[in-house]
């Protein structure tokens, strides 16, 4: 199979090999594309939770079950400080 790379593509590639980490361009590739299947996989995990919940929440809401707009302000308002604590 032959790829063809854009200049910087190529560059990005060489330079990964001169650094010694890998011994070849198809090495690089190789770990490119597992990569790219990982973020896939994640990808689809998340999507797929995402729309369980949103079933979960709209069942709720069919049974007549409502939230309190202030509670969940306050709610994901701890869940960003808690994420932004992580991510810090």
């Amino acid at each position: 199979m032959n790829v063809s790379l854009t200049p910087e593509l190529e560059q990005f590639v060489q330079t990964k090999v001169e650094s010694g980490r890998y011994n070849s361009a198809s090495e690089v590739v190789r770990e490119a594309l597992r990569l790219l299947g990982d973020h896939e996989q994640a990808r689809t995990a998340q999507l797929a939770e995402f729309n369980q919940e949103l079933g979960r929440r709209l069942a709720s809401l069919d049974r007549g079950e409502r939230v309190d707009p202030p509670k969940v302000r306050n709610r994901l308002q701890q869940k960003f400080e808690e994420r932004r604590k992580q991510h810090t």
